[in-house]
């Protein structure tokens, strides 16, 4: 899975984009990274986290990420952010993908003369592939819809540039992207939870195919959602925190529906009724709800 987070503000962004990033932390264990662009300069750190916390491994480099936007990244997959230099402009570009054919597009590209330089153990960084399919075409809107168009599987992302924000959600909705507002300042992330305590408000879910335009005075709607909505079932099933809502549903209250539905079908005679955490613990209390037998902490 991955998750990221990105924020434009009137203000330095480092906190926010810290912070914002690590409520991602539950959806990988392999890599996180951050980038922030201030007076035409990004300043990325890609880390490995599988022996560490995101939180460990940035806080100490915290004074490095100056300007006021940014984006932050959870990534099972590749080394992210990427930024290069294009007729585009200057940008930085983070994702959360599923691309079933890879190698297709990536020969395809080595046909078209394209080069790629970000390398994951000898494969071509995904996210650095969809940064260059975009490069080639005339706007960052074609770019994306040529990616889109182009590509088998799924993608999300986020798009930082010198002025703004693009957020830009996969074509079927499989993975979300949702914004927050406060003043002076915007935020596009993969969990709503990262909101709260960072003073945003959750004010819009990106709709499948939509992308939208973010800087610190307002939301810009860049091309209009598609109809047809996919979006991945394990988000209430397992990956998303309890607190979390998607399409206006909530995590917790869905598992436990799951739970209580459950209960109509299940004939075991139990004692009680235990839930893994943190997934398994609202199926488990609708499931004890429904039977009308305890729930206990087992685990």
């Amino acid at each position: 899975m991955g998750g990221f987070f990105g924020t434009v503000s009137k203000s330095p962004c480092a906190t926010d984009l810290f912070y914002g990033t690590d409520y991602n932390s539950h959806l990988g264990t392999r890599r996180g990274g951050m980038v922030t662009f201030n007076k035409g300069t990004f300043n990325r750190a890609i880390h490995n986290l599988e022996n560490s916390y995101f939180r460990t491994r940035f806080e100490g480099e915290l004074n490095k990420f100056e300007g006021n936007s940014g984006l932050g990244i959870i990534s099972d997959t590749d080394p992210q952010p990427v930024y290069l230099h294009s007729h585009l402009g200057k940008y930085a570009i983070v994702t959360v993908a599923k691309i079933n054919n890879l190698d297709e597009l990536e020969k395809d590209g080595l046909a078209q003369g394209m080069h790629f330089s970000e390398l994951n153990s000898g494969l071509t960084n995904q996210t650095e592939l969809i940064a260059v399919m975009i490069s080639q075409q005339e706007s960052f809107v074609k770019g994306i819809e040529y990616v889109m168009e182009k590509i088998n599987g799924s993608c999300s992302m986020l798009i930082l540039t010198e002025h703004s924000i693009i957020a830009a959600r996969d074509k079927y909705g499989r993975t979300p992207i949702l914004i927050g507002h406060k003043e002076n300042a915007y935020a596009a992330t993969s969990e709503p939870c990262a909101f709260p305590n960072l003073d945003f408000e959750l004010c819009y879910n990106v709709g499948p195919g939509e992308i939208v335009e973010l800087t610190a005075d307002g939301m810009t709607q860049l091309r209009k959602p598609n109809k047809l909505m996919q979006v991945c079932s394990f988000l209430w099933v397992y990956y998303g925190y309890p607190v979390s809502e998607y399409e206006h549903k909530n995590v917790d209250a869905a598992r436990y529906a799951s739970g209580l539905a459950m209960a109509k079908r299940d004939h075991v005679d139990a004692d009680y009724v235990s839930g893994i955490p943190d997934s398994g613990i609202g199926m488990a209390l609708g499931l004890a709800e429904g039977k009308g037998i305890p729930y206990r902490r087992a685990i």
